[in-house]
């Protein structure tokens, strides 16, 4: 009987253990748009390049979370559009018995990071495709954004108070 008793303690712990899996990883968007072809590819100009980043995530049911980061990058010669892309790259995790202070985090930098490098991969594919050079975008910290983000909220939460 002691035996029964240790099993299933032994397996109510486990499912007391904090968890996290990736369920599945997808591009969820992309798009590339060449407005100014062909004309744009003989102009020989160095092109200025903008990248911009965001993310959100949403709980699909208890414990499973869709977290996805969306990278645009603008290439543009003065006024004129060479290309843009925009990839929003998901994810859903699993990401259970986790206290709720460390769960913003995890879906705030931990899950933004897992995607970053196929987000990267999905946007110089693009590029490349378009006939263009790759475009290489560096690192990024993503708990200093999260950081930035959540001072930023903090800031708007106290202007609204006075």
């Amino acid at each position: 009987m002691a035996e029964d008793n240790n099993a299933a303690q032994s397996t109510n712990n486990e499912a007391q253990q904090p968890a996290f899996s990736i369920e599945k990883i997808y591009v969820k968007d992309a798009s590339l748009e060449i407005p100014n072809a062909p004309q744009i590819f003989t102009d020989r100009t160095q092109p200025e390049v903008g990248i911009e980043l965001s993310n959100r995530a949403q709980v699909l049911e208890e414990g499973v979370f869709e977290v996805a980061i969306k990278v645009t990058v603008t290439s543009k010669i003065e006024d004129k559009t060479v290309f843009l892309v925009e990839v929003e790259q998901a994810g859903i995790f699993q990401i259970r018995n986790v206290p709720a202070e460390n769960l913003d985090m995890i879906v705030g930098i931990t899950c933004p990071n897992i995607l970053f490098p196929y987000a990267r991969e999905a946007v110089s594919d693009l590029v490349v495709r378009g006939g263009f050079m790759p475009v290489l975008l560096n690192p990024i910290n993503f708990e200093a954004l999260y950081a930035q983000q959540k001072q930023h909220d903090a800031q708007q939460a106290n202007a609204a108070a006075h």
